[in-house]
């Protein structure tokens, strides 16, 4: 079965994070991503100024919370390109602590510019319960086109092999986050938040 949805915010791409019953994983790979409900705070980040309420991620936090009460495991793969770009920045200083805090494992690939890590692929997406595969697409600006939920045995069990991979390979945020918060208060280009 495959099915396209064109806004994250369509029912039917939102009930596969009330629906999995023991795991959520997220392979992500680019290194901007342009989604509305950031917006705000990325402009704010980008002029200096101190975190805000963040209204995109409260709900996210809260569902990551409510979620791993009830036993579900949140885990998510990010491919960082280093040096970062200010979105990655952005992401780690003021989302992936706020989610690791509520209960996601957040992991990092760090790599080189213009490398990428051997048998993973260029392209995003969920998986959930290791049955059902959702494509994410985006545009070259990082923008969001269009998201293809699958449950083919083929595919899915090639994104199984592509998570077991990403996460030997990464390293647990907050490890990489000390590292990072070095990294960013030796250069003077920002300040952990």
């Amino acid at each position: 079965m495959r099915r396209t949805f064109f806004s994250l915010g369509d029912p039917g791409f939102r009930s596969h994070f009330a629906e999995f019953q023991r795991t959520a994983f997220r392979l992500e790979t680019l290194q901007k991503y342009d989604v509305t409900y950031e917006r705000t705070e990325f402009e704010r980040f980008l002029a200096g100024e101190s975190r805000g309420t963040f209204p995109g991620l409260e709900g996210w936090l809260r569902r990551v919370g409510e979620g791993t009460r009830r036993g579900k495991e949140f885990r998510r793969v990010h491919i960082l390109e280093e040096p970062l770009t200010d979105y990655a920045r952005f992401e780690c200083l003021w989302s992936y602590r706020h989610t690791v805090a509520a209960g996601e494992d957040v992991r990092i690939i760090p790599v080189p510019a213009g490398q990428w890590p051997e048998g993973l692929p260029r392209r995003d997406f969920w998986l959930f319960d290791s049955r059902r595969l959702v494509l994410m697409n985006y545009g070259p600006d990082g923008t969001f086109v269009s998201a293809e939920a699958l449950d083919d045995p083929e595919p899915v069990a090639e994104a199984v092999r592509w998570r077991d991979r990403a996460l030997a390979a990464s390293t647990p945020f907050p490890e990489y986050a000390r590292r990072f918060d070095e990294l960013m208060l030796s250069s003077g280009s920002g300040r952990p938040a």
